[in-house]
Formats: C-alpha cells, sequence, structure tokens
C-alpha cells in the first residue's frame, strides 16, 4: 500500500510540474481530446449529473499555489483572460488524464484486490472529477469568449 500512495504523491507532483511547464497558448480547445463531444450537448450533461453544486466544494490548485496558477475566480473578464482560463482547462484536463492513465500502474505496486482498489480510487476520486469539472466549464468559458470577441469586432465596426 505504502508504495502505491508513495507512487501516487510523486506522479501528482511530477505531473503539476509538467502542468506548469506545458505552453498554454499549444492547448487547442478547438480539436480533439478537448472539443465538445456530441454527446456532452456543450456541457449540458454535467449539468444534468449536478457538477454545478459540488465543482466549488472540491480541492483547488489554484487556492493552495496562488502564484504558481490562474485563479479561478476571474478579476476581468477580458479576451485574453478568458483565452488563458480556456487553455488552462485544457492544461488541467489532460493532466488529470495522464494522472488516471499512470495510476493504473499501482495494479503492479500492489498485486491483488488493493492495487486495484488503489488505481480505481485514483481514477474515480481523485482525477475523474476533475476532468468533469474542466469539460463543463470549458463550454461555458469558450461562449463568453466568443462573445466578446463578437463585441470587440462591432464596436471596432462602428469606428469611423
Amino acid at each position: 500500500m505504502l508504495k502505491c500512495v508513495l507512487y501516487l504523491a510523486a506522479t501528482g507532483v511530477l505531473s503539476f510540474v509538467l502542468g506548469r511547464l506545458l505552453p498554454p497558448d499549444k492547448m487547442n480547445w478547438q480539436c480533439f481530446p478537448f472539443q465538445p463531444l456530441h454527446g456532452e450537448q456543450n456541457g449540458l450533461i454535467y449539468k444534468k449529473i449536478g457538477i454545478h453544486r459540488w465543482q466549488d466544494k472540491v480541492p483547488d490548485m489554484s487556492r493552495i499555489f496562488v502564484n504558481l496558477m490562474p485563479q479561478k475566480k476571474m478579476k476581468s473578464v477580458d479576451q485574453n483572460s478568458l483565452l488563458r482560463m480556456i487553455q488552462e482547462t485544457c492544461i488541467a484536463e489532460l493532466i488529470h488524464t495522464v494522472l488516471c492513465l499512470t495510476g493504473l500502474y499501482c495494479v503492479k505496486l500492489w498485486r491483488g484486490v488493493g492495487g486495484i482498489i488503489f488505481a480505481m480510487l485514483n481514477v474515480v476520486l481523485f482525477n475523474l472529477p476533475f476532468i468533469l469539472i474542466q469539460r463543463y466549464n470549458r463550454p461555458r468559458l469558450v461562449r463568453l469568449y466568443q462573445r466578446q470577441i463578437e463585441k470587440e469586432m462591432q464596436a471596432a465596426s462602428c469606428q469611423p
């Protein structure tokens, strides 16, 4: 069991560092795997399962590492801030997906039921909720971002 705990802690720390090193501008929210899937109904499916009620209750790394991560609560809703937040949701989703996959190694570290339980807990409790939160929030942020672009284009076309 200790091997699994240490392994998951180490992969968690490494993935956090990786997430901070990934260039946000390389995260294309319009392409697979970040674009909404048809069955997600642009995030509506997540509202149906109640994410909006519990998403603020899960641990948030931006509250723990204030200077290293962008805050969830945006101070301004300008085009650049929205784009950066959309890109950060892609990074978070990617990192949690990688953690789901690397956590499966617990089955090998702790042979038998214990390793399977650890691997499943890693997916179901520690990563899947965060993936779902990103997939719920991203379409909402994209809609705001697109409205912001439209406003700016409209304002530019009205100028002499």
